[in-house]
């Protein structure tokens, strides 16, 4: 346990177990696995609890990355352990199992802090905590379910079991300012258990990526000169990537030589592409799966869109931002906090594929604008720096074991 000294806490290690419900290669789970290995090389003991992942649909190259990241967790000596029965859908058999299994891992290894990730494990995870009875119960939301994604009387529930779970946790950290609002607004918690830690991005592997962009694009197909709009993503309803492709209808009509690139995987793929082919651009539209050189491909990019519906902060925005892309995106969640409207970006409003075909006319015959918000971008994201979010979850850490 830690100890004092002159009224400043001088720690010995401390045990800490992170819960999160999906281990991909989505934004969440990154972050989670910034701040886990980064926590271990400022010496804390880390233990990670991670369900199976079942509903990520995850391609062979995705599950492929994700075993990598395990086995580096295990390198550095993070300790990881599987619940079978972490799901994310309402599974009343297996979450009482999960909850016992979490009780009794947490009596086991008796942690100082235990800090859960994402609205399942956020829930299970924290009562489990407080059954276990761990001192400080912390949690990460990455974004929040209270529109957008389930039906009225599902997200009331969610809200409510939100509001009832925040009575028993020390602190809950928000991605965004405007998370913290939004979370403000439908009453979760008292305004002084929120703290905003921006998600944090391992910004070299984009700052630094240089690839020859005439022979990446050659080997995606795509002809010399082509104006190039992407987005990265995992391809659910959430994200909104229907309207992008509604958009790229709209604008082909009068600008052909364009290519649109969707990076990412799931479970609308297959729809996705019937829609492209139903308006006639599915050769002006490659649908790229989920890619290891996720940087590579970017850097071919003239100019990024993120269409979404809600999203907690938006990662990759940032990653978009040191690479120095101009972006377009929803203004909705956290997103206006790294968009700047007409400065790094510009922001359209959500479901509107005329809004996200009109900028992308305006960014396409403006170069001189383009370079502009690239190079204010690049500016921003040096402020998302994972080095950055792992020292504020520290001194948070220290803060509430300490206290």
């Amino acid at each position: 346990m830690p100890s004092f000294s002159h009224g400043k806490i001088q720690m010995s290690k401390i045990k800490v177990i992170h819960v999160i419900t999906r281990f991909d290669k989505g934004g969440a789970a990154e972050n989670t696995f910034l701040t886990v290995t980064g926590l271990q090389s400022m010496g804390y003991e880390v233990i990670l609890i991670r369900g199976l992942s079942y509903e990520s649909n995850m391609g062979p190259a995705e599950t492929k990355a994700v075993e990598s990241c395990l086995e580096d967790a295990d390198r550095k000596g993070i300790k990881v352990l599987t619940i079978r029965e972490l799901v994310r859908r309402i599974y009343p058999f297996g979450d009482l199992k999960t909850l016992y299994k979490l009780i009794t891992i947490f009596s086991e290894e008796r942690p100082h802090i235990v800090h859960t990730h994402t609205s399942k494990a956020g829930i299970l995870g924290r009562w489990a905590a407080r059954l276990a009875g761990i001192h400080v119960i912390i949690h990460s939301p990455h974004g929040h379910v209270f529109w957008g994604y389930f039906n009225k009387w599902k997200t009331r529930a969610y809200i409510f079991l939100e509001r009832l779970t925040a009575t028993i946790t020390d602190r809950i950290i928000m991605l965004t300012s405007q998370e913290k609002k939004d979370h403000l607004r439908c009453h979760i918690a008292h305004e002084n258990k929120f703290t905003v830690i921006h998600s944090g991005v391992d910004l070299s592997r984009f700052s630094d990526a240089r690839d020859d962009l005439d022979d990446t694009k050659k080997k995606l197909g795509i002809p010399k000169g082509t104006f190039v709009v992407g987005t990265v993503g995992r391809l659910t309803h959430i994200k909104g990537h229907k309207y992008l492709i509604e958009a790229a209808r709209k604008i082909l009509l009068t600008r052909p030589d364009m290519t649109f690139i969707f990076l990412g995987d799931g479970e609308l793929m297959n729809d996705l592409k019937a829609q492209a082919a139903s308006l006639g651009i599915y050769d002006k539209v490659k649908f790229l799966g989920w890619r290891e050189d996720v940087a590579e491909v970017m850097a071919t990019f003239d100019l990024f869109v993120l269409p979404s519906l809600n999203e907690g902060m938006g990662k990759v925005l940032v990653e978009a931002m040191a690479m120095g892309k101009p972006i377009i995106a929803s203004n909705v969640g956290g997103i206006p906090d790294l968009v700047k409207n007409e400065e790094n970006g510009l922001l359209v409003p959500p479901e509107d594929a005329e809004a996200i075909a009109r900028s992308i006319s305006i960014l396409h015959s403006h170069p001189l604008k383009r370079r502009a918000m690239g190079e204010k971008g690049k500016a921003i994201a040096v402020e998302y720096g994972a080095d950055s979010m792992v020292q504020k979850i520290d001194r948070l850490y220290r803060e509430l074991v300490g206290g």
